[in-house]
């Protein structure tokens, strides 16, 4: 039987009522004949109603026993993530020569307080990404004339390899599906060319170029300056069944031009100071100090001076002159191992900096101590950052002394100078003498330094962040007017967990006990990892994905697929850090002996046709207007509501499915199922046998039936989902044989586009 809790007191408003009657003849009896709409009456009325009231709450358990009964079972509640992401700044105010060095925890407010976390140099200069790239089939047909001269010109040995120097990530827009710099260029190398202000007069350039380089080859210390290029790496999909895990640091070098004796480009190697992509594998920046000034140089680009500008290993030839005239230095980042395969960036920029959706507070006095023990004090801010978080204590002659975080007060020494954390709530717990010491009556508590922060409202798209807050060095407010360059979404930001969601967490998390054993193990561990909207979880004991095999001893694989909104294509597709997140929240808490898999879907194309007909009273009046019952749905309504109706029911996330789980996994598609579906659509009234059709290379093949009243079905293996990427409904009595439509019978074969001769006046 299902465990109810039992009511405290179970009378109801009428049960009072009669009760509060039976007793006037004992206590009033006077009062002869009580009735409805005496006074006496609706005062009973009124008590047994409050009565009632109180008697409703008394049987709830209130938020505040909630929370009790989970502080004890030592619970609490997830604190909000953080939104991360990437800016860049630049110096608004090209008269400005010289660095700006600021403070990490600079603060950007608007929409959403976001702050630096690191120190940044921000140095005078923009910059501008190029690579080499390879000719096209129709520019060397245009060429072909035109390389073998060039061989004689620059006397190569063989024939030269042109290029066309072309722009990458323009004004800072990322390149939505990665670029490749193995594959894209001809020299396996990007190009960042650092430019000097442009000068009020085209005379000043040259005297500007030299003053950037003497900010960028020595920092105001004396000592080297450092230049921080943030990195996106390509966020493509990974391969099907790809194994998630670590990645390998990428092998590559940065290097920056400059000149030798022979007037020749050579190239020194940058020392890098800081890497937080991890080797080019994950968002970062990459901070590197750069050389004395007299080491940056640039060949000249004017081919009539230099003939052998842009040429061989020489930085790539600009020929805007005005452009050209700004380069004040060439960077490339190039692999250093032949072998690489792949090396995909969708962004690059310099004077970059990592931000989080968090507050700084510093030297903030909170409470002062009573002298009780098990004292509890609420911190000025919610969903802390445990890590930020120091908390001093004033001692007896001794001022604030530092008092250490532990997870359990239980664990702790008699004398130990400890407090416990609950970061979602924002509140410290000291000990009662016993477990961890009492602090001293009188004496006061401060927060030396907390951040805190957090929510899904960080996730803010391009261009939302404009302006910063920050300081230099020596903390003065920076008076130099600094431009946010925001070209990329901030993500990752989740809220806080409520207390409903904790409700419903606290059985699983018995069950498991943050350890993955079973099924529902896996699947609520990984619907709960932090950062990312989980959509589906599906668990494969025993499969093995990179050999599609099944029954494997001690192999778990974990298929997620991540949350979207709607019902468009295409279907949602798990990327490599969603993965990756997946994979660090299990790995840990899986058996050692288990072979663990964090796994995307593989999609099955399919196709669609099918003929309806309309109930009567829907269509299409011959004067164009909307007839019929029914609300007047249109033929076009009903039509627009039956691809509807079908991506729902093949959607691979709830309410999709037939179910409203979502398709089942490996579950084959069968034409009947999808005709209960269109059938269910109001204003139809009858559904011709739908036709399936399957992907075969570029082209669709009709799934084929033993008989023309035979059943169809597309099937799948266990791994696989469909995916509905064509759907054509008409209004008929039988389904198209493929998926261009109903064909025009008005079309001629004949029929040419004349052109037309334009007139010129």
């Amino acid at each position: 039987m299902p465990i109810r809790p039992p009511a405290l007191d179970d009378r109801s408003y009428q049960d009072l009522m009669e009760e509060l009657l039976a007793r006037i003849p004992a206590h009033t009896p006077e009062w002869t004949h009580p009735r409805p709409g005496d006074p006496g009456q609706t005062l009973l009325e009124l008590f047994a109603w409050l009565a009632d009231t109180l008697l409703y709450r008394a049987n709830l358990i209130p938020e505040r026993q909630r929370l009790a009964f989970l502080r004890l079972l030592g619970v609490s509640m997830r604190a909000a993530v953080p939104a991360r992401g990437l800016i860049g700044l630049q110096v608004d105010d090209d008269t400005v020569t010289q660095a700006v060095a600021i403070q990490s925890r600079a603060i950007i407010e608007k929409p959403v307080t976001f702050e630096t976390r690191t120190e940044l140099t921000v140095l005078p200069i923009t910059a501008e990404a190029f690579y080499k790239r390879p000719l096209n089939d129709g520019e060397q047909q245009s060429f072909a004339a035109v390389v073998p001269g060039l061989q004689s010109v620059y006397r190569l040995s063989s024939l030269p390899t042109p290029y066309v120097t072309t722009p990458i990530f323009v004004e800072g827009a990322p390149e939505t599906n990665g670029f490749d710099v193995m594959t894209q260029t001809v020299d396996r190398s990007l190009w960042l060319a650092l430019l000097a202000p442009k000068a009020s007069a085209p005379e000043g350039q040259l005297s500007l170029v030299k003053e950037i380089r003497n900010t960028l080859g020595r920092s105001a210390s004396g000592g080297q300056q450092l230049l921080s290029i943030g990195v996106m790496p390509s966020l493509a999909v990974p391969a099907l069944f790809e194994e998630i895990g670590p990645r390998a640091r990428i092998p590559h070098v940065w290097e920056i031009c400059t000149v030798d004796e022979r007037g020749d480009p050579d190239y020194v190697t940058l020392d890098v100071v800081a890497d937080t992509t991890a080797g080019l594998t994950r968002p970062g920046v990459v901070r590197v100090a750069l050389p004395d000034s007299s080491r940056i140089q640039v060949p000249s680009n004017d081919v009539r001076a230099n003939l052998k500008a842009g040429v061989g290993d020489a930085p790539p030839r600009l020929d805007q002159a005005d452009r050209a005239a700004r380069v004040a230095a060439w960077i490339r980042v190039r692999p250093t191992l032949k072998s690489l395969q792949r090396l995909s960036l969708s962004w690059m920029g310099v004077n970059a900096v990592e931000i989080d959706q968090r507050k700084t507070l510093v030297s903030r006095v909170v409470a002062q101590s009573t002298g009780a023990a098990d004292q509890e004090w609420q911190l000025p801010g919610r969903s802390i950052e445990a890590s930020s978080l120091v908390i001093q204590v004033e001692e007896s002659g001794r001022g604030f002394q530092p008092w250490q975080r532990i997870d359990d007060l239980a664990l702790a020494g008699r004398d130990a100078k400890v407090y416990q954390l609950d970061p979602e709530a924002g509140t410290i717990r000291f000990g009662d003498g016993m477990r961890g010491r009492v602090p001293e009556a009188g004496m006061r508590i401060r927060v030396k330094e907390m951040r805190y922060g957090g929510g899904a409202a960080g996730n803010v798209p391009p261009g939302s962040l404009t302006s910063i807050t920050a300081r230099d060095l020596r903390g003065a407010i920076v008076t130099t007017k600094l431009k946010v360059s925001q070209t990329l979404p901030m993500d990752g930001g989740a809220d806080a967990e409520t207390l409903a969601e904790a409700e419903r967490r606290i059985p699983a998390l018995f069950r498991h006990r943050d350890r993955a054993v079973t099924e529902a193990d896996y699947q609520e561990l990984a619907a709960r990892t932090p950062g990312v909207r989980m959509g589906r979880v599906e668990v494969l004991p025993r499969f093995k994905p990179h050999q599609r095999r099944f029954e494997v001893p001690g192999v778990v694989s974990v298929m997620v697929i991540p949350f979207k909104e709607g019902l468009g294509l295409p279907n949602p597709r798990s990327d490599r850090p969603f993965l990756e997140s997946v994979h660090g929240m299990l790995n840990s808490r899986r058996p050692l002996g288990t072979e663990l898999y964090v796994i995307g879907c593989e999609y099955v194309p399919l196709g669609v046709s099918v003929a309806i007909t309309v109930k009567d009273g829907f269509g299409i009046s011959d004067g164009g207007e909307t007839v019929g019952g029914s609300g007047g749905l249109s033929r076009e309504t009903v039509t627009a509501d039956v691809r509807e109706a079908l991506r729902r029911a093949l959607w691979p996330l709830a309410p999709g499915g037939v179910d409203g789980a979502g398709w089942p996994l490996g579950r084959p598609v069968r034409d009947r199922e999808l005709e209960v579906a269109v059938a269910r659509v109001p204003g139809v009234s009858g559904v011709a046998p739908i036709n399936l059709f399957q992907r075969q290379g570029k082209d669709w093949r009709k799934v084929p039936r033993t008989s023309a009243d035979a059943p169809v079905q597309l099937s799948l293996q266990p791994w696989q989902l469909p995916e509905l990427l064509s759907v054509v409904v008409v209004v008929g009595d039988e389904s198209p044989d493929d998926l261009r439509g109903v064909p025009n019978p008005f079309a001629d074969r004949s029929g040419v586009a004349v052109p037309v001769v334009p007139e010129i006046c």
